[in-house]
């Protein structure tokens, strides 16, 4: 008779749901006993990494991915990252042991207390099933909703009894869709607006590149003849930055923002929210007279939005269908923006520099996952992103995301057989929150290579303090901490970069080789304007 277990898996194996990512635990082993040829079990040390591969492991194929949690204190320890999961609109299936049923009652050790809103509010559905016979149908409803737009997290706390008991019936495989097309009719008046006006600006978010929306975006901004911006700290770029149109990314901040978009009579915004600030600097949401139309799949976004009218469908159609309406703007194109002055000189590097060199240096379709929050202008400004699915970081705002989600994206490039090349550039301060991620991509041989800037602080806090006048804040400095000597006790091969050919032989030589690669790089320690 198949066990629950034996019907489980085979839902998986049918869902192509064959990668578990995770940190085994007394509650999962049930589940993970006799670990099937045919599935990948991709190890992390700890939980919050193995949150963060399977998010970027998602992102890059563009399929759910799964990952399996041991009860509360794992949830727990993986809670950071799966709060950036449901920011970054990741569809992840997360699934987490429970204490047997029968003990239940008296809440022994490493039961979960109250499980299913333990990870709440950041999943789209958390469910404990009733009936051990229910955990198959629980798993593909959990599939279908973490899909279906917006996409998101979902979490399953799963009995570790459970996975012995006598199955029911197996639940039917269903497909369901992942995209949707906007109301016809207000697609027609979104466009009658656009013709009319007479200066229009487009801001595009993540949704644009998960949509695969490239071409349309491209085809819209030369059809307005518009000036196209960046959505304020965006998790994915939507544009090509080379382009012409290209202005940059707004501020996030309500007055600069604004500010930025003077002069404009309509702002589309398509697959962002309206808008995603940080430091509250108060003023108007748009310029002065200025109308804002909103393209999002996702309808609280929608509602939340303080200014605008809305219509809801899948970004990469709404553009697409937009071209299609449009006729051709009888204006001259935007003025290209100033290229950046070149990068002062010096060592230790400053930022700029660094990055400079990286750009010289880049591999051709090369993948950025950056998390170094106090460099991230100058990133920005010396790295344009150039292709689809090129550039990944954070939407929640919270480190410890970015070095586990480099892994994810580069053991995607292998799985998939893209074999794009995989480079993340990591803050000293964001490296250790989740370093644990560099021995998962030590024992897979992933060729990665790590660009640490090293200026021993926090220096994105540091800035926040000057700009809201908190001085005399505690904890802000990192002295003593060899990266290098880390990087090598986790596997990575690791060397010091101090110079801008040395970065380009060092970067060469990363991605050339058989395993993981850190290259710590000390930077200039002055502090950057948060804005």
């Amino acid at each position: 008779m198949a066990t629950v277990r034996d019907t489980t898996y085979d839902l998986l194996r049918a869902l192509g749901l064959t990668t578990v990512f995770g940190n085994p635990g007394s509650t999962e082993e049930p589940f993970l006993r006799d670990f099937p040829d045919d599935f990948h079990y991709v190890l992390a040390l700890h939980e919050a990494s193995a949150v963060g591969m399977a998010d970027g492991y998602a992102q890059a194929t563009g399929r759910p991915a799964h990952v399996n949690l041991h009860t509360a204190p794992g949830t727990g320890n993986g809670m950071g990252n799966l709060v950036t999961a449901w920011h970054n609109r990741t569809p992840l299936i997360v699934t987490a042991g429970q204490q047997t049923r029968e003990m239940l009652l008296l809440e022994p050790r490493l039961t979960s207390r109250r499980a299913t809103e333990l990870p709440q509010p950041y999943v789209k559905w958390s469910h404990e099933p009733v009936r051990a016979q229910d955990v198959p149908a629980a798993l593909m409803r959990a599939y279908a909703t973490a899909v279906q737009p917006p996409a998101g997290p979902v979490f399953l706390s799963l009995p570790l009894d459970d996975w012995a008991q006598p199955a029911g019936p197996p639940p039917q495989v269903r497909t369901v869709a992942t995209r949707f097309a906007p109301d016809p009719g207000r697609l027609r008046e979104f466009a009658a607006v656009l013709a009319a006006s007479r200066a229009p600006a487009l801001v595009l978010g993540a949704a644009v590149d998960r949509a695969g929306g490239w071409p349309a975006a491209v085809a819209l901004a030369e059809l307005l003849a518009a000036p196209v911006w960046s959505a304020p700290a965006p998790e994915r770029a939507a544009f090509p930055e080379d382009h012409p149109n290209f202005r940059g990314v707004l501020p996030f901040a309500m007055g600069p923002l604004a500010e930025s978009l003077d002069g404009h009579d309509t702002v589309l915004v398509v697959g962002a929210p309206v808008f995603r600030y940080y430091p509250h600097v108060p003023g108007d949401h748009l310029p002065d007279g200025a109308r804002l139309l909103h393209v999002t799949d996702d309808p609280d976004e929608a509602a939340r939005a303080p200014v605008g009218d809305s219509l809801l469908g899948d970004a990469g159609l709404a553009l697409a269908a937009l071209v299609d309406l449009l006729p051709a703007a009888d204006r001259p194109a935007p003025p290209p923006r100033p290229a950046p002055t070149p990068p002062p000189d010096g060592l230790p590097l400053a930022p700029d520099a660094l990055f400079a060199a990286l750009a010289r240096h880049w591999p051709a379709d090369g993948i950025l996952v950056q998390e170094s929050p106090s460099s991230l202008p100058a990133l920005r400004r010396r790295l344009p992103s150039t292709s689809p699915g090129s550039y990944f970081t954070m939407a929640s705002g919270g480190l410890g995301y970015g070095l586990p989600a480099a892994v994810g994206i580069a053991l995607a490039q292998r799985d998939t057989g893209r074999g794009r090349p995989v480079v993340a550039v990591v803050g000293d301060g964001s490296f250790h929150y989740s370093v644990q991620a560099l021995w998962t991509a030590a024992r897979l041989r992933l060729p990665l290579v790590v660009v640490v800037p090293v200026n021993q602080q926090y220096a994105i806090l540091k800035a926040f303090a000057d700009f809201k006048q908190t001085p005399g804040v505690p904890g802000l400095d990192l002295p003593g901490l060899d990266v290098t000597a880390i990087a090598r006790g986790y596997g990575c091969a690791a060397s010091v970069v101090e110079t801008p050919d040395q970065l380009g032989d060092a970067l060469a030589t990363g991605l050339r080789a058989d395993g993981p690669t850190v290259l710590p790089v000390p930077v200039s320690t002055e502090v950057p304007r948060l804005l």
